[in-house]
């Protein structure tokens, strides 16, 4: 593999598979591999372990300035801790699921983890990067964009596997986080007008997978 500097960026809703997809296609490739919705995730660990409103946006990110980030990119074993303490667990639990939107609408969060990420990405070589605002934001000159999506019923189901939860309850849950995360002002959630969409309902992990690689091939960073 060549060593030159190469951005794949996955963006999408919750339950689209784009953890699985990125992370296969980052060890297939021999690349890096970054999960920000991990990060913020763990930044919402940090809030709830500290009582912080969560509707107090300058409560919010005094907490999150506060907490040493630390986050792995190999795709064999991505992983993150907060001021020397694994959270991998515990960031992946319920309550952080359904207060995350609201943390990671906070702008001055935004801005901290965008830095901490652009810095991951300089430093990586080359890597794939998930997450929502990814093509738009973070890498808007990243060498592939993705929009990975899936129909509704798809997600709900996946997700709802993954977790062991009823599909309905998760079905409303993944709406709600849609619709959170599509009309925060800061960042939204949105495709990239140059990202090439990806509907991964009637595919496989290994189909996606070499959707991309083939996309990859076409521009030459393969």
């Amino acid at each position: 593999m060549s060593e030159q500097h190469v951005v794949v960026a996955v963006d999408g809703p919750s339950g689209s598979g784009k953890s699985t997809v990125s992370r296969r296609l980052a060890a297939e490739l021999g690349a890096r591999y970054l999960d920000t919705g991990a990060m913020y995730r763990a930044a919402t660990w940090a809030v709830l372990q500290a009582d912080a409103e969560l509707t107090d946006p300058d409560g919010i990110a005094k907490v999150v300035y506060a907490v040493t980030m630390e986050i792995t990119t190999d795709p064999a074993a991505p992983s993150i801790s907060l001021d020397g303490m694994n959270v991998d667990g515990p960031i992946r639990g319920a309550e952080v699921t359904r207060a995350v939107s609201a943390v990671a609408a906070v702008a001055a969060v935004r801005r901290l983890l965008v830095e901490r990420q652009r810095e991951i990405i300089a430093e990586a070589g080359r890597i794939v990067v998930e997450g929502r605002d990814i093509g738009t934001v973070v890498a808007p000159d990243a060498d592939l964009k993705v929009y990975l999506t899936a129909s509704a019923y798809a997600r709900a189901a996946r997700r709802s596997a993954e977790q062991d939860a009823d599909p309905s309850a998760t079905a409303a849950d993944l709406a709600r986080r849609d619709h959170l995360d599509s009309t925060r002002k800061t960042d939204p959630l949105q495709q990239a007008a140059d990202a090439v969409v990806l509907d991964s309902t009637e595919l496989g992990i290994d189909e996606v997978v070499s959707e991309l690689r083939a996309l990859l091939r076409k521009k030459g960073t393969q």
